[in-house]
């Protein structure tokens, strides 16, 4: 009896209609995963474990009232920018990025945890302005947003600090930022584009250039654009079927178990297979979306809100730059490609969403 009230407490926040949507796609991912690591299939174990304890962080986070992460957000955020300070100052380099602190028994990423941290910071701020919330506010949270978004694109790891951007930029337009505001920045955004591409890092300049023309170095910095578009494209509209990639299978397509994992996907499923995995994203979102409209709070629909649209951008960004119509910035595509630290962060997301679904009956008091 313990032992069923127990389960039935942890099981009471999970949403059945997202955990279906999830599950689908994790299932994708386990199918194209096997074929796109036949000559590693340690990483499927791997992604077995990395999975129990993804569920097992967002089960931990769908029982955390808003009320307490709301609480929690100040904290958290400092914390991850003291992090990202130490990051700049005593963080290890690996291929050529300084990304990670030791702690002496293991390392993490503390750009990781702002993806996280900032939404949060963003809408407990709007939350207590709500009633007096003016122009400056606005400002504040643009401030709030960039300090972060800047020390982890010096790492560099501007793949990161998109994403970073994207979910702190959801919490102020949500917040009801006005759209000539919006156009204004647009505007002042492309005048200073000059200035931005002086700023890049000379492999993220090539990239750009390399997405314009791939063909200019087709065995450099050019090679991962074109193969992954010849797998694209190779899919038809069946596509080659399961375990019969060529692209994948023979080593041409680099990455593929990570950030290139939709090319292999394409290649084997085509365009059918693209319809239903794209499908299952927008159900994933239009459930999101649902839960953050029906939050109780201001704080709650912000942060509900902006999890669910980075979830967009997750895709939106992948799938652009196997496509060849985006750089590559290295994000993964979600809960598909394999990994560990991102699935965590996503999966602490989608904790988050089911806490504030968990909780929509609740008033503001």
């Amino acid at each position: 009896m313990v032992i069923n009230n127990l389960l039935r407490h942890i099981a009471e926040p999970i949403d059945r209609t997202m955990l279906s949507v999830v599950t689908a796609l994790v299932l994708l991912g386990f199918v194209t995963l096997y074929s796109a690591s036949y000559e590693n299939p340690g990483r499927v174990a791997a992604q077995v474990g990395n999975l129990a304890f993804a569920f097992t962080v967002m089960l931990t986070v769908a029982q955390i009232s808003p009320q307490l992460l709301m609480r929690l957000a100040p904290p958290v955020y400092l914390l991850g920018l003291l992090l990202l300070v130490g990051v700049a100052l005593f963080g290890d380099v690996r291929n050529g990025a300084r990304r990670w602190l030791s702690l002496g028994i293991t390392s993490i990423q503390p750009s990781e945890i702002m993806k996280i941290a900032m939404p949060l910071m963003l809408a407990w701020y709007f939350q207590k302005r709500e009633a007096v919330l003016k122009i400056y506010d606005y400002g504040i949270a643009a401030i709030i947003l960039l300090i972060p978004t800047l020390l982890i694109a010096r790492q560099p790891d501007l793949g990161t600090a998109l994403l970073v951007s994207a979910a702190g930029f959801y919490v102020i337009f949500l917040a009801g930022l006005s759209w000539k505001v919006l156009i204004g920045l647009g505007i002042s955004g492309l005048a200073s584009l000059p200035l931005l591409w002086g700023m890049l890092h000379d492999y993220q300049r090539k990239r750009i250039l390399t997405l314009i023309d791939p063909s200019e170095d087709p065995l450099g910095s050019g090679y991962h654009i074109i193969q992954a578009t010849i797998a694209v494209g190779s899919g038809g509209f069946a596509g080659k079927g399961w375990l019969q990639g060529t692209q994948a299978h023979l080593e041409f397509i680099p990455e593929r178990s990570t950030d290139f994992i939709f090319a292999v996907f394409s290649e084997e499923f085509g365009l059918i297979g693209n319809i239903v995995l794209l499908t299952l994203y927008l159900a994933l979102i239009a459930r999101g979306l649902m839960m953050a409209a029906n939050a109780p709070t201001f704080f709650a629909r912000l942060l509900s809100g902006s999890i669910i649209l980075t979830f967009f951008t997750y895709a939106f960004v992948n799938m652009g730059m196997v496509s060849g119509i985006l750089p590559v910035v290295g994000v993964p595509l979600p809960l598909v490609s394999y990994g560990g630290t991102a699935l965590v962060t996503l999966f602490f997301g989608l904790g988050i969403l089911m806490s504030v679904h968990k909780h929509r009956k609740l008033v503001q008091t």
